[in-house]
């Protein structure tokens, strides 16, 4: 990874690659849910690879890299049900993320997981997951636990605009300011709860505003201009680990797809969603590029490494082996009574 002090088109290329990684990852599970097999040499629909709900979070990519490229690896993150971009930029390998999509045994979570629930500790991801806001907690404690051990390990912890009209942000903010925990909150404002636009039910000046009341400080960013995700990351990591305790990003993003897959978002103008687009964080990246005198050549080199990335973790996924349905109770707690059986 290109640190902070290499050349601007170094650093931007890199954070390029991450976006066009995710992007392609997105795009392949999206077909997956449909039933393409085109990928593995054939033209015809069939079964659903990709089973249950598929929240993607295309249009957001530069949130995820430019946070994720300020952490180590050692530093551990918690997303929300739309959460395969975060996944893929913490460091997930993305045949193992798209085994666990299609279920397998090889996934992840050996299958168990799946697209919402998915999570990879050995690169400190520690889950996604299908509840609004539930990741906030979960946060909070891993800052706690880290903070009590002694731990040089911080926190991100994503969630999104609809999160802040929920239980868990004031009392995870809360926490977190009143033990000065070293987490960054980064809110993951795509406009959209759901399908009810956010600014028809939040009250009053938004996430960082309610972050400040707590006492947080706030920063809100283009959420799809990623040097300035990535700039600003930088700073609030480093307040972060300076021990300065909590820090709060607004990154405002759109969400070009509907909620789920399959969600065709009717409900939206179309020319508000045209607008967007011409914000694609892709495309704005890959103009700052060519600016920088990237070639047009190389840009597309990265897009065309991406694509092969991840034909090759669907084609993984496609071979995978599923669970035997014996494994169905590995890892999973016993509480000695055995009910659950």
């Amino acid at each position: 990874m290109p640190g902070a002090n290499s050349s601007p088109a170094a650093r931007l290329l890199y954070l390029y690659r991450t976006m066009a990684r995710i992007r392609a990852f997105e795009n392949a599970a999206e077909e997956a849910s449909r039933g393409s097999v085109a990928a593995f040499g054939a033209t015809a629909n069939t079964t659903a690879l990709v089973r249950g709900p598929l929240h993607l979070s295309t249009g957001q990519e530069a949130v995820a890299a430019g946070v994720c490229a300020n952490l180590l690896r050692s530093d551990c993150l918690t997303s929300t049900h739309r959460g395969h971009g975060h996944t893929l930029a913490k460091g997930a390998d993305a045949s193992a993320m798209m085994c666990e999509l299609f279920g397998r045994a090889d996934g992840t979570n050996k299958g168990k997981g799946g697209s919402m629930h998915i999570a990879d500790f050995a690169v400190g991801m520690l889950g996604a997951n299908g509840v609004v806001a539930a990741g906030i907690p979960i946060a909070v404690g891993a800052a706690h636990s880290a903070k009590i051990r002694g731990s040089s390990a911080i926190v991100a912890c994503f969630f999104g605009d609809g999160a802040i009209n929920r239980g868990p942000f004031l009392e995870g903010l809360n926490w977190a300011r009143i033990f000065d925990l070293p987490i960054l909150f980064v809110c993951e404002d795509n406009r959209y709860s759901a399908t009810t636009a956010t600014d028809a039910m939040t009250a009053g000046a938004g996430a960082a505003a309610r972050a400040r009341g707590i006492g947080l400080p706030a920063e809100t960013v283009d959420g799809n201009d990623v040097i300035a995700v990535d700039d600003a990351a930088r700073e609030l990591v480093a307040r972060i680990r300076a021990g300065n305790g909590p820090q709060f990003m607004h990154a405002l993003t759109y969400r070009i797809k509907g909620h789920v897959s399959v969600d065709a978002a009717a409900y939206r103008d179309q020319g508000e969603v045209e607008q967007a687009i011409e914000s694609d964080p892709l495309k704005l990246a890959g103009s700052r590029l060519a600016a920088l005198g990237v070639p047009a050549e190389r840009i597309a080199e990265v897009d065309a490494e991406a694509q092969a990335e991840i034909q090759a973790a669907l084609a993984a996924a496609h071979a995978a082996r599923v669970p035997d349905p014996d494994e169905a109770y590995a890892d999973v707690q016993d509480t000695g009574a055995g009910q659950w059986r």
